[in-house]
């Protein structure tokens, strides 16, 4: 990884917009910053981070609104895999698969985190989703490299 890659990534993650941003991008930079405060205001979902860290998972999933926050997963990894796809300059066809991936399991760690417990802990609506994360870019790695040999050897 680049450190324009990197760059790219870490600002990404601190608030989906900011790499558009910097590449002059502005309109969809613009876009992208708009629609997660609009998702992030929406669905409670500083509330839902704050009430977590503070160890209070019932209160957290109450407060959130999951019907706004199911969006959150595809908007942040969309926002990030074209922040680095940017960066990347376009050069490997199956990048996208790992962002993909990690937004389909967030989203199904969402779906899972008001009711799903581990030794009769609720993980909440912030801590599932982020354990789902290793899932999505794992499968979404294997993937790619399935895809890239096939097209290789094909």
């Amino acid at each position: 990884m680049t450190k324009d890659e990197l760059e790219k990534m870490l600002w990404s993650i601190a608030l989906p917009g900011f790499p558009q941003l910097l590449d002059g991008k502005f309109a969809k930079g613009v876009l992208f910053i708009g629609l997660e405060i609009l998702i992030n205001v929406q669905s409670n979902f500083n509330t839902a981070i704050m009430l977590s860290f503070q160890g209070k998972m019932e209160q957290a999933t109450q407060q959130t609104n999951y019907q706004w926050l199911m969006f959150y997963p595809c908007l942040y990894f969309f926002a990030m895999w074209d922040a680095y796809r940017e960066a990347l300059g376009e050069k490997r066809p199956f990048i996208f698969l790992p962002f993909a991936f990690c937004a389909y399991f967030v989203t199904v760690g969402l779906m899972y985190s008001s009711t799903f417990r581990i030794k009769n802990v609720l993980l909440g609506p912030i801590w599932l989703p982020i354990l789902c994360v290793p899932l999505g870019i794992c499968s979404g790695l294997i993937l790619m490299k399935v895809f890239e040999r096939l097209i290789k050897n094909g």
